[in-house]
């Protein structure tokens, strides 16, 4: 092994800013359950006043688009950001991020629906491809999510203290192809409870330019070999508690999700094995005449059996929206279990909400996959800017850099993080 995981020059004191800022952020969650925001009043967003990039861009070139008289809940708003970014495994990507937000009900008392379509290439073997979905029929009742992607990329597979390679690093490439569908029904307000499918294929595993070997790296006997293919097919069943109106740009409310996975045999798995998953966020607005929100997250992620292939096990950056970890390289830690806490503050910076900023701090710990147990708290911090794109939908374009132990990372998207 040659790749040697460089050492970071950010002072050691960055560890105990990250956990200050974060103590400082997760003390509201002592009054979770009093602070749940049952408000139904869910009424359209007053724009007036407010700029967005499409007034930027229509004083700029000074055209009107035409009216169309729609009906307010079959509006659509696009919002759509082209850019370049860097992949997991090195290089940069071409990357172009379409999402579409609209409402299938009376504002009033239905969610926002929202699609989005990410399709990157760099130019050099690395694509990808990818369409998310999240429905919500008149009045809430019903929920359908969906998650399909394909991709082709390498990327790096960090050593532990537990295999004897703690600073070092191998690079690794597949391809891989998910799909993901859940429906869920109301129970009750802003409770919904269903099923789903989830299926998540690697394929063509291997190792690069090593004679190691990704087994013997990870000391981990299931889905590293070389040349191997890993299936994992699975029924979840889930409950989701969400009184956020808007997923794009959450506003004051909270949101809790529970995914238990089953993979049995019948499915086409190789071994039998379960996992579960549960999320829960927080939004708390502040007074002012400009908008403050905190926003907290918290997921922990873990895997119930010792058989489940190298890729399905709980990774940073790899939670079904693929947000977290922010300042932190995607998949340097990965293990049976993962523990993650975020907390970050939003504002704006000027009075019509063209532009804003956020500030946040995340950690996680996790345990690691073979031998050993809960590696960290592994920090992160940073910063970023927001700049609206379409302020209908409340869509903004979040530019976020975070800085963690050797890795900086700058992350562009459409929507917040979380």
């Amino acid at each position: 092994m040659n790749q040697v995981y460089k050492k970071s020059a950010i002072p050691q004191t960055t560890s105990k800013i990250t956990f200050y800022i974060l103590l400082f952020f997760l003390l509201p969650f002592a009054g979770f359950a009093q602070q749940i925001n049952n408000s139904t009043d869910n009424a359209p967003i007053d724009t007036t006043n407010k700029k967005d990039l499409i007034d930027v861009a229509q004083k700029i070139f000074k055209f009107s688009p035409q009216k169309i008289q729609r009906r307010e809940k079959r509006k659509v708003y696009f919002s759509l950001l082209p850019t370049s970014s860097a992949v997991p495994g090195g290089g940069k990507a071409l990357i172009t991020s379409t999402r579409a937000g609209f409402y299938l009900g009376n504002r009033r008392n239905t969610f926002l629906s929202s699609v989005s379509l990410s399709p990157y290439l760099n130019f050099k073997g690395r694509y990808s491809i990818s369409f998310r979905s999240d429905i919500y029929t008149n009045m809430n009742k019903w929920n359908i999510q969906g998650d399909t992607r394909f991709s082709l990329y390498p990327e790096y597979v960090h050593g532990t203290e537990s295999n004897d390679q703690e600073n070092q690093k191998l690079l690794i490439t597949y391809k891989y192809f998910r799909f993901y569908q859940t429906v869920l029904k109301r129970l009750k307000p802003y409770f919904l409870a269903g099923v789903g499918y989830n299926l998540d294929y690697h394929s063509g595993i291997r190792s690069v330019a090593d004679t190691l070997g990704l087994d013997k790296f990870t000391r981990y006997d299931y889905g590293t070999r070389q040349n191997e293919n890993s299936l994992s097919s699975g029924i979840t069943f889930n409950l989701l508690y969400d009184s956020r109106n808007n997923s794009i740009n959450p506003l004051p409310g909270a949101y809790v999700n529970l995914i238990y996975r089953v993979n049995p045999y019948f499915l086409g798995n190789d071994e039998t094995w379960k996992s579960i998953f549960l999320d829960t966020r927080k939004y708390v607005s502040l007074k002012g005449r400009k908008r403050h929100l905190l926003a907290f997250w918290n997921y922990i992620w873990t895997a119930l059996d010792n058989d489940v292939p190298f890729l399905d096990l709980p990774g940073i950056g790899y939670e079904p929206y693929q947000r977290s970890g922010r300042g932190i390289e995607q998949n340097r830690y990965r293990g049976k279990t993962l523990i993650y806490l975020e907390g970050e503050y939003r504002s704006d910076i000027t009075d019509n909400g063209l532009l804003g900023f956020v500030v946040f701090a995340n950690l996680n710990t996790v345990n690691q996959a073979g031998p050993g147990g809960f590696t960290g708290p592994h920090p992160a911090i940073g910063t970023g800017l927001r700049i609206k794109f379409n302020k209908r939908s409340n869509t903004n374009v979040a530019i976020d850099f975070g800085v963690s132990k050797g890795h900086t990372g700058l992350t562009l998207a459409l929507g917040e993080a979380f």
